[in-house]
């Protein structure tokens, strides 16, 4: 061995580039994986947020705030008492999940809501439960 140079043979960086391979499509399939489920958690987070957000906004606004729910999102509305029609406030586009809900709340500047509301956040992995019960508070539950 003493005319042998420092190094790796082909066969040994071929091997090592086929195992190192392996591995980076092993973890990319990990990392595929956990996109619907953070996609998940994120909608819900953004919904629970939002019911929130329009809550703070009646109070101290002392203008009822309502929130409609899309399929892929909801939109915060004001009221405009002097042109007697619901303003868009904020509008929230949610990746990756369904959004379904049975009312549209109103938020009311006592912190008060009238249209109580259940709403279902689901995607491929699960879904969460958000209801808005009468006195204006917003339970976050995982269903599946």
């Amino acid at each position: 061995m003493a005319g042998r140079r420092p190094g790796f043979t082909l066969v040994e960086a071929v091997t090592a580039l086929a195992i190192s391979g392996l591995l980076v499509l092993g973890g990319a399939q990990a990392v595929g994986r956990l996109g619907p489920r953070l996609r998940l958690r994120s909608g819900a987070w953004e919904v629970t947020s939002g019911l929130g957000q329009a809550r703070f906004q009646a109070v101290m606004s002392g203008e009822p705030v309502r929130v409609r729910f899309l399929p892929s999102g909801f939109v915060l509305e004001r009221y405009d008492a002097a042109a007697s029609a619901w303003r868009t406030a904020r509008r929230s586009v949610l990746e990756g999940v369904a959004v379904r809900a049975n009312n549209a709340p109103v938020f009311h500047p006592q912190g008060t809501v009238s249209n109580m509301a259940t709403v279902t956040v689901s995607n491929s992995r699960g879904s969460y439960r958000i209801t808005v019960a009468i006195t204006g508070r917003i339970k976050t539950t995982r269903v599946g």
